[in-house]
């Protein structure tokens, strides 16, 4: 039987690598994102290329009632979602915690922390009902170490390793999987993101260096999914070669 995987975040970055990664072992898939066209465009090249089933559902992941309104409107075609990725996910502003900008602070908390929790409990209930699911949650080195001016973001991704740890024990009775990944620097739209629009902020963060790119985190997930079912990988740190944590790097 052909399982269903939902991807939050999937306009871009590790969540658009990631949904091409699972048509490729044709999932059909749930795509979400606050970014409509993304949405069409990629759920039409996926359709095209790998002859798979792809729903789209555009909202921002901040705003409750919209998910729950997109989640719970899902028919019986769709509402047994076997795989979820909470990808969704940001970084905004690189302020010392004394000069951090409150709404940047929100943004971070509602995304990361809110949007995760609240898709989680739309979608765990099926997935307990079933008695089976796969809940892969998309953290960062942020969520293992503190770094200068990462004080809220930081705090978030820790957040994020703290949940994914305690639903990884609440949800063991019901065999359901539950995992992490968390990489160190990946040249996606994260640090335009975080700098506001400012590229050349942006791309100072990955110069010198070759980074992880979308794609090696996919393959990661790629790796978490097709493991057996009594295999769980309960949580991967994946650095680039010239990153050994979240300060220390190598440039040449």
């Amino acid at each position: 039987m052909t399982k269903t995987a939902l991807i939050t975040g999937a306009t871009s970055g590790i969540g658009e690598a990631t949904s091409v990664k699972l048509a490729q072992l044709h999932y059909n898939l749930i795509l979400t994102g606050r970014r409509k066209e993304r949405l069409e465009n990629l759920k039409s090249k996926l359709e095209s290329e790998y002859s798979v089933k792809i729903l789209t559902l555009c909202f921002d992941i901040r705003d409750k009632k919209a998910t729950d309104e997109a989640v719970l409107s899902l028919n019986d075609e769709w509402k047994s979602v076997d795989i979820l990725i909470n990808n969704a996910g940001l970084a905004a502003g690189a302020d010392p915690v004394q000069e951090g900008d409150w709404s940047d602070w929100e943004q971070m908390i509602d995304t990361n922390i809110k949007g995760l929790l609240n898709m989680s409990k739309l979608i765990i209930p099926g997935m307990i009902e079933r008695k089976q699911g796969h809940i892969i949650n998309i953290t960062s080195i942020a969520g293992k170490e503190v770094y200068a001016n990462g004080n809220v973001y930081c705090a978030t991704k820790h957040a994020v390793d703290a949940l994914t740890k305690g639903m990884r024990i609440d949800l063991l009775p019901h065999n359901i999987k539950v995992g992490s990944v968390a990489p160190g620097m990946v040249e996606t739209e994260f640090s335009i993101v975080r700098y506001h629009g400012d590229k050349n902020k942006a791309d100072d963060v990955y110069k010198g260096l070759t980074p992880l790119f979308a794609d090696d985190i996919a393959d990661t997930i790629e790796f978490m999914v097709t493991r057996p079912a009594h295999v769980n990988i309960n949580d991967v740190l994946i650095m680039p070669t010239a990153q050994a944590s979240a300060v220390y790097n190598h440039r040449d």
